[in-house]
């Protein structure tokens, strides 16, 4: 490889990984794209739930009558619709007649605090919100009109399509957590979305034949590719009943029952459902699984080794890691990891039209150097919903490869010597002790590299005492597993001041609603 240590050497190494230019239907959004399969066969199955189902020509009729509703009430381009509904038929009908409409769909979850769903009406001025009679207390006193999708008259009304609709119009807003303490609401664009499902179309081609397992929560973006994926292939969906997700058993019988050939994990849950896995009976009900994504944590070699010999086994299905930030239109980057057998699993390379730079300061990384994970390219959110100062802060313009906007994701990562990307966890994961600046995700990834540890987080406690303590929280089967044993093993691995001060054994790790760790409730654990 050529010397890193010459600047120039190091734009040409960047200008080869970032070689992702590829032609996609920019011109045309995703309802134009549905629409099309809609034409080519329109008593195919399109979205099954339970017993019940809709062809191609019913939710497009269904959701058009939807988007009628919302046009007589002067909804158009530029608005922002609530939808707060738990997976169904009318959750589908609802997201499409809003996108239908010319307006951006803003997906509100029903477990949500009444405050939270007020300042997200509140702050994204959704004068509309779809939902069904159930959740009606709910939103009693709540800033906004309702609209009952259960609603028989609805399904009599004409049908309407904005046919103004341009790829530079926003599909979504989607709230994620914010430092402020209030959530602050991304805002992507028709062709974002476009430029992403055309890669993954292409990547992992899909036929009338498969059918996507839908079991994300809609309020996070990874949700997304599950909802349209198949609406621009001619595929089918199925939607795991509502609470499903959590529970392996349900998974695998939706997925025998459906004949599910792709379907997600969050890391965490997917280890849990692999161990679940150990009866092979269970394995044989997957016999339909084509490909299995996983993203929103780091996958750990341990979880490709459990795919491996469970439901990859077969060597049928395959394992690709996906990585990228509600700000960046779902992923940026992938690798395919069924022949993972080194002690890491990379991120992978970035996608179709995404440009992917390790950044300290405002130099690009070499090869083995880390630093700032920033994304340009065609998957860029427009920005925060009415925060310009927090958009133009984290949407900068950096002067390398005249790149006119790039997003700094706050991911500390760096570049491996065969061109993908190691993920080395959050910026603001990196913590002091002692003056000694330590980043918790490079201990995590070296206990997990323990023969017997299936999953690691590390957290600092007492941060504001004298003498803070270094806690790693280990998932293991193995009872015999001891303190001792893995910090002669960390003592090989790691200087002393890295080295944890306790260890806890758990047999299962904390989880936030979208699946992924609760670092918060381990901070608190004692």
């Amino acid at each position: 490889m050529t010397d890193m240590g010459n600047t120039c050497d190091i734009e040409i190494l960047y200008q080869h990984i970032n070689d992702t230019k590829a032609v996609y239907p920019k011109d045309k959004t995703v309802i134009k794209l549905f629409q099309e399969q809609v034409k080519k066969n329109p008593e195919a199955k399109a979205v099954i739930f339970g017993e019940k189902s809709l062809t191609y020509g019913e939710l497009d009729k269904k959701s058009s009558q939807v988007a009628y509703l919302l046009h007589t009430k002067g909804i158009s381009t530029g608005n922002i619709i609530g939808i707060m509904l738990e997976r169904s038929l009318e959750m589908i009908i609802g997201i499409f007649g809003i996108i239908k409409s010319g307006a951006a769909y803003l997906p509100i979850s029903p477990e949500l605090p009444v405050k939270r769903i007020e300042y997200i009406i509140s702050d994204s001025n959704s004068e509309y919100l779809l939902t069904t009679t159930r959740f009606l207390d709910k939103l009693q006193g709540i800033n906004t009109k309702i609209i009952d999708l259960e609603q028989e008259s609805i399904y009599s009304l004409p049908e309407y399509t904005n046919d103004s609709i341009e790829p530079s119009d926003l599909i979504y807003v989607i709230y994620t957590s914010g430092s402020t303490g209030n959530p602050k609401g991304v805002m992507v664009e028709h062709y974002s979305v476009v430029n992403r499902l055309n890669w993954m179309k292409n990547k992992y081609p899909l036929t009338q034949s498969d059918t996507i397992l839908h079991k994300t929560p809609f309020v996070f973006d990874v949700s997304v590719w599950e909802l349209f994926l198949w609406a621009i292939t001619g595929a089918k969906v199925a939607l795991l009943g509502p609470g499903y997700e959590k529970f392996p058993q349900g998974i695998i019988e939706e997925v025998e029952k459906s004949q599910v050939t792709i379907i997600h994990f969050v890391p965490s849950m997917f280890n849990s459902f692999l161990n679940y896995l150990k009866d092979t009976e269970y394995v044989k009900k997957l016999s339909s699984l084509k490909q299995v994504f996983c993203s929103g944590e780091a996958l750990l070699p341990i979880h490709v080794k459990k795919f491996n010999e469970t439901i990859g086994k077969s060597g049928n299905a395959f394992l690709t890691n996906l990585y990228g930030p509600t700000e960046a239109t779902v992923d940026v980057t992938y690798f395919d990891c069924n022949d993972v057998n080194n002690d890491i699993v990379p991120i992978g390379k970035p996608i179709d039209n995404i440009r992917i730079y390790i950044i300290n300061g405002s130099d690009l990384q070499p090869v083995g150097s880390s630093g700032e994970l920033c994304i340009a390219g065609d998957g860029l959110a427009r920005g925060y919903l009415n925060q310009p100062k927090l958009t133009e802060e984290k949407f900068t313009g950096i002067a390398i490869n005249s790149e006119e906007r790039i997003y700094r994701t706050g991911d500390l990562a760096r570049l491996l010597p065969d061109g993908n990307i190691e993920f080395l966890g959050r910026m603001d994961n990196q913590v002091k002790i002692r003056g000694l600046r330590i980043e918790l995700g490079e201990i995590e990834s070296k206990i997990g590299e323990y023969e017997y540890v299936e999953q690691c987080v590390v957290v600092l406690k007492n941060q504001e005492q004298i003498n803070p303590v270094l806690t790693a929280y280990i998932l293991t089967d193995r009872e015999e597993l001891t303190a001792k044993e893995i910090k002669q093993f960390l003592k090989t691995q790691l200087p002393e001041y890295m080295i944890p001060n306790q260890y806890i054994m758990l047999n299962k790790l904390p989880l936030t609603q979208n699946g992924k760790i609760d670092r918060k409730a381990l901070l608190l654990h004692n």
